[in-house]
């Protein structure tokens, strides 16, 4: 029996739909934990975890973000692309995934600063690893993230890492939510594909009970004053 072999793993692009009832419930960094890690992150990652924080890029973003693409004149970054799992260059998540970013004054001056000192390559990307190539995603995870929350106290009752690097994206859209911005923009900022898409995620941080239990009290007071 002769054996064909195919040139390429099929089953590459295959995606699984995920079973959203058996996630468990997404946990945001505080404003305390998100200033913590500002604070005490080593001067080497102090870039990514900073960017990560004020621009809520997904980290498959963050991994393939070249320098042609950071605008500082304009304070602006430009995603355009994402590395894959395999460390490729791929178009971004969705269409609306294509966007831009402004730049918060401190992921301006972190990222004007890291430009001396970052090592370059041919990949000219942003946050490579230290011989310029495109850093792995689990290398990020545990030599990063992992150590940046253990060593600050950032765990659960076991004594775990409190949330995995993609709550930064979570502690972007939580502060870009308490600037009151509309939903529609946030959508934007985060590159979601729909609106429906940004309510279903994040639509709780949008309400305020004690701001609800006033609209009950007007509403009644607007029937019964009739």
């Amino acid at each position: 029996m002769q054996l064909d072999w195919i040139d390429r793993n099929v089953a590459r692009d295959v995606k699984l739909k995920r079973n959203r009832r058996d996630e468990d419930e997404r946990t945001i960094p505080t404003k305390d934990e998100i200033r913590t890690m500002i604070g005490n992150v080593p001067d080497r990652h102090r870039p990514l975890i900073v960017t990560a924080i004020f621009t809520g890029m997904r980290i498959s973003e963050l991994r393939w973000l070249t320098w042609d693409c950071v605008d500082f004149d304009a304070r602006l970054i430009h995603v355009q692309k994402r590395a894959d799992r395999f460390n490729e260059m791929g178009k971004p998540k969705s269409r609306t995934s294509k966007r831009s970013i402004p730049m918060a004054p401190i992921v301006h001056d972190t990222l004007k600063a890291w430009t001396s000192v970052c090592a370059r390559g041919e990949l000219n990307l942003v946050f490579p690893n230290g011989k310029g190539n495109i850093e792995n995603h689990s290398n990020i995870h545990n030599r990063v993230f992992v150590p940046l929350l253990l060593e600050n106290g950032i765990v659960d009752d076991a004594g775990k890492p409190k949330f995995s690097f993609h709550a930064l994206r979570h502690a972007a859209a939580s502060l870009f939510i308490e600037q009151n911005w509309p939903p529609k923009k946030i959508q934007s900022l985060m590159g979601h594909s729909s609106i429906n898409m940004t309510m279903d995620v994040y639509g709780h941080l949008f309400h305020n009970p004690e701001d609800d239990v006033e609209m009950f009290a007007k509403m009644q007071n607007d029937l019964l004053a009739a």
